[in-house]
C-alpha cells in the first residue's frame, strides 16, 4: 500500500518574530503534537534552509510544510478535525488570503519516504498548476487513489 504525502504553502500576515505570527507557531506546534500523536503522520520535513519557490513569494513570510501519511483517509480525517481544523477556522488572522484560485496544497502518492523531498513537492505542486488535478497531483475536491482512479473522500464524522 502506497504513502500520501502533502506539500502546503501559505504567507503569514505579519514577520515571523511579530507576536500573531508566534501565536501560529505555538498553535501549530500543537497540531503536530496531535497528529504524531494519531499514529498516522510518518514524516515531517523541516522547511529550515529550503529556499522558497515563486509561488510562496508575495507580500507575506512564507511557511511551507511537508509531511507523509500512512494513506490519504487519514490524511484527510486529520486536517478536518481537531486542533487543525481549529487552526484552518482561525486561518485569516494568520495567513494572508489567497487569490481566488490560489492553490494552497498539493497532495499526491509515494511507495516510499525517501522518495518524498522539497523538489519532488515543488514538482507536484507545479505540475497542478500547469495540469489541474491528476493522478500525478491532486487535492481533496478531486482526489484519486492509489491506482489512478477517482476517489471521493466523504467527510469526517463528528
Amino acid at each position: 500500500m502506497g504513502l500520501i504525502s502533502i506539500y502546503t504553502v501559505g504567507r503569514l500576515n505579519y514577520p515571523y518574530d511579530h507576536p500573531t505570527s508566534r501565536e501560529f507557531y505555538e498553535v501549530g506546534y500543537k497540531v503536530m503534537r496531535q497528529a504524531y500523536g494519531s499514529g498516522d503522520l510518518i514524516e515531517e520535513f523541516s522547511s529550515e534552509g529550503v529556499p522558497f519557490p515563486e509561488e510562496a513569494k508575495g507580500k507575506g513570510y512564507p511557511v511551507l510544510t511537508l509531511t507523509v501519511w500512512k494513506n490519504l483517509h487519514s490524511l484527510h480525517r486529520f486536517t478536518y478535525s481537531g486542533r487543525h481544523i481549529q487552526a484552518l477556522q482561525n486561518r485569516s488572522s494568520w495567513m494572508e488570503p489567497y487569490p481566488k484560485k490560489h492553490l494552497s496544497y498539493v497532495v499526491w502518492w509515494t511507495e516510499k519516504v525517501k522518495d518524498v523531498s522539497w523538489e519532488e513537492a515543488f514538482k507536484r505542486f507545479n505540475y497542478y498548476i500547469q495540469h489541474g488535478p491528476t493522478p500525478f497531483a491532486f487535492d481533496f475536491k478531486h482526489a484519486f487513489d492509489e491506482f489512478g482512479e477517482t476517489l471521493l473522500i466523504k467527510p469526517p464524522q463528528s
